[in-house]
């Protein structure tokens, strides 16, 4: 067996190479990459314009060049570990090998440096042994309150060594070695640190940004971060119940049986709802959810993160998920963390024992929370909300009633809504589906009931999927007991057969007679799926006389063609996207295609689309269709009796005796000399 060449083997140990390596590491060896025209170890940094916050960079944000929204500069600058030459390019050259006190002055940690020597802690990080420390950088210190600060250094041997000792670990950890969720015991107290490893290469300590990692020393690591950590050891639960703005949140958390899940080990993000947000919420919304323990888990759950995320490592918009099984987009713009778009994080980072949690100022309710005219507000549905609100059905989309609606979009209602009157509201009733439904799980030919006492069919499609000839325009919302449709056109449900419907509209008294003549009547009334081409009487006026009478005298011919305008089964016209070939009755192709928003058939546009039938759909045409085979060579002038009898049945089914049959019947009267 042969050998892979060598190139080929050299690739794969690179790429698996990479494939190892942790996120951070990924994204240096990215701006090393970025950087390398400037030199040896030379890497570009993206920094905030108008900050001295400064990010290694991947690809995305490389050729984005913005971080949280705000515009970025690139800088070069040495690698993590590296250091200039007077007169050579880049950073050739490593910095000294030394202890971690020496250290820690060399990579931009001198105030960590100076607060070591003060608190006795130097003797320690210079002397023997393997240690790491997260020190937080001259700008961390810097940016403490006073008060805090003034706490420390006026009691250097204890407060200030146990805080440096709260930033070391007793043993050499390197990035690759900081995994997303673990905790490592410092060496005050054995009190945890945690440690959040991000994909896009962010490492945080306690909530604080790496900024310089693994700087290597003979007894140790240096990793300089963006914050003085404080000990933690209280759970997300502790905090909920000593904090007074979270007063409500408490009551909510101990009456849906949380209390044991934000006091167990995990790592999750709470977004914590504060009195306030509450207080903005209708006080009739808020006492349902309150009173409805599943509504009331379901909204707390939608609070809950399913792993902790701190605020420093969101630089871009991402999506995650919550406890409920739902998901929030989590963003940020400039300094202030947004969700689903919103800027309503007041307060954010409050590190527990088992995540983290941001105060919000504004409730986040969850679809599976919310009523019916809930759910619609604010959406493209919103005027049907109004529509069904006059017409007295509020009641159905408020309660506890398991329903479905189908909710025209406000596009239908562009010319305004149509007045409600009895039957109107009958119609919308028959909008109401009983039973709460997913559009995911219908599939074809299933019947649904409504509050109206309908039967309504249920059509999947290729590109679609509709009830009766109402296709669905958006992904459903459920609700705590109802869930939305959002569908295209308003709904017609069927009313009789094919044959009852046709008989009732004097559009199609012509083609009725045909039908009767032909003997095709019992095929249209039977139950089945058709979809019916139907001529008005206009199509065979259309018709060149001799071609009608010729037509009408042959009742095998006459059934044939009639045959030609149906299909075994049943297209809508929201399932036409491009062109859809159906087998008429008679044997041949149907094609029916879309073009300019107006159905055609065979190339010919449809006058009306969607009249719904129990047993099918019903598309009025203006112009009677003909096979290939059936088109007529010749066009002859004598009329045959049997046209003159389907005229007259045509005149008899008619409500009104139309002056357009008399003439006929006049002038096929006058060239027969029969009558």
């Amino acid at each position: 067996m042969a050998r892979p060449p060598l190139p080929l083997l050299l690739a794969l140990a690179l790429s698996l190479a990479a494939a190892a390596k942790s996120p951070y590491q990924q994204v240096l060896q990215h701006s090393r990459l970025r950087g390398r025209q400037h030199g040896p170890n030379v890497c570009a940094v993206q920094k905030l314009i108008g900050t001295n916050r400064k990010y290694f960079t991947n690809c995305k944000q490389w050729y984005q060049r913005k971080i949280c929204g705000k515009s970025t500069v690139i800088s070069y600058e040495c690698c993590p570990g590296y250091e200039k030459v007077p007169g050579e390019k880049g950073c050739p050259a490593a910095l000294p090998l030394s202890n971690i006190y020496e250290t820690l002055g060399v990579v931009g940690s001198a105030t960590t440096q100076l607060y070591s020597d003060r608190s006795n802690l130097r003797p320690e990080i210079e002397g023997p042994g393997s240690f790491t420390i997260f020190a937080p950088s001259n700008e961390a210190w810097a940016s403490l309150p006073a008060e805090t600060l003034d706490s420390l250094v006026s009691n250097v041997n204890i407060e200030l060594l146990n805080a440096l000792r709260y930033h070391m670990v007793n043993k050499r950890v390197l990035t690759d070695d900081l995994k997303h969720g673990t905790t490592l015991n410092s060496m005050y107290q054995d009190l945890p640190i945690q440690i959040h490893h991000y994909p896009n290469g962010i490492v945080t300590v306690n909530c604080a940004r790496l900024l310089k990692a693994d700087h290597h020393a003979t007894n140790g690591v240096v990793h300089v971060i963006d914050k003085v950590i404080a000990t933690t050891t209280n759970s997300i639960q502790h905090i909920i119940e000593t904090e007074e703005s979270l007063e409500t949140l408490r009551a909510a958390v101990a009456a849906s049986d949380l209390n044991s899940l934000l006091e167990s080990k995990g790592q999750y993000t709470l977004l914590a709802p504060t009195n306030e947000a509450f207080e903005k919420i209708p006080r009739e919304t808020l006492n349902r959810i309150l009173g409805d323990p599943e509504a009331l888990r379901d909204l707390l759950n939608h609070h809950i993160l399913k792993s902790a995320m701190c605020a420093e490592a969101i630089i871009a918009g991402l999506t995650m998920e919550t406890l409920e099984g739902t998901t929030l987009d989590v963003g940020c713009s400039g300094e202030e963390l947004t969700l689903n778009g919103k800027a309503i994080i007041a307060n954010k980072d409050i590190l527990a024992t088992n995540g983290v949690i941001h105060f919000v100022n504004e409730l986040l309710i969850p679809d599976s929370a919310k009523t019916l005219f809930e759910l619609a507000q604010e959406s493209e549905v919103s005027k049907s909300m109004d529509f069904f609100r006059q017409a007295g059905l509020s009641s159905h989309l408020t309660g506890s009633e398991r329903v479905t609606l189908l909710a025209p979009v406000n596009d239908v209602f562009k010319d305004g809504l149509p007045v409600v009157d009895s039957n109107m509201k009958n119609l919308l009733l028959n909008h109401i589906v009983k039973d709460q439904l997913s559009s995911k799980y219908l599939y074809h030919g299933q019947k649904l009931q409504t509050l109206g006492d309908k039967e309504l069919r249920v059509f999947v499609y290729r590109n679609n999927l509709c009830i009766e000839n109402a296709c669905i325009a958006a992904h459903d919302k459920r609700g705590r007991f109802g869930t939305l449709f959002s569908v295209d056109k308003m709904l017609t449900p069927p009313s009789g057969s094919v044959m009852d419907v046709l008989k009732a509209d004097h559009r199609f008294s012509t083609l009725v007679a045909a039908i009767q003549s032909a003997g095709l009547t019992e095929n249209l009334n039977r139950p089945g799926t058709f979809t019916v081409f139907a001529p008005t009487n206009e199509a065979f006026r259309a018709m060149p006389q001799g071609e009608l009478n010729k037509l009408m005298g042959n009742a095998k011919e006459l059934a044939n063609i009639l045959k030609f305008h149906v299909a075994d089964e049943i297209l809508v016209s929201g399932a036409v996207n491009a062109l859809v070939r159906l087998k008429s009755m008679q044997g041949d192709k149907l094609e029916v295609s879309m073009k300019n928003n107006v159905i055609h058939i065979n190339k010919e546009p449809v006058a009306e689309s969607d009249i719904m039938a129990t047993n099918g759909v019903i598309y009025a045409v203006n112009s009677v269709l003909q096979p290939q085979a059936s088109r007529p060579q010749e066009r002859g002038d004598e009329p045959a009796d049997p046209a003159l009898e389907i005229f007259k049945q045509a005149s008899a089914l008619s409500k009104v005796k139309a002056p357009v049959y008399s003439r006929l019947l006049a002038r096929m009267k006058e060239n027969s000399g029969r009558f």
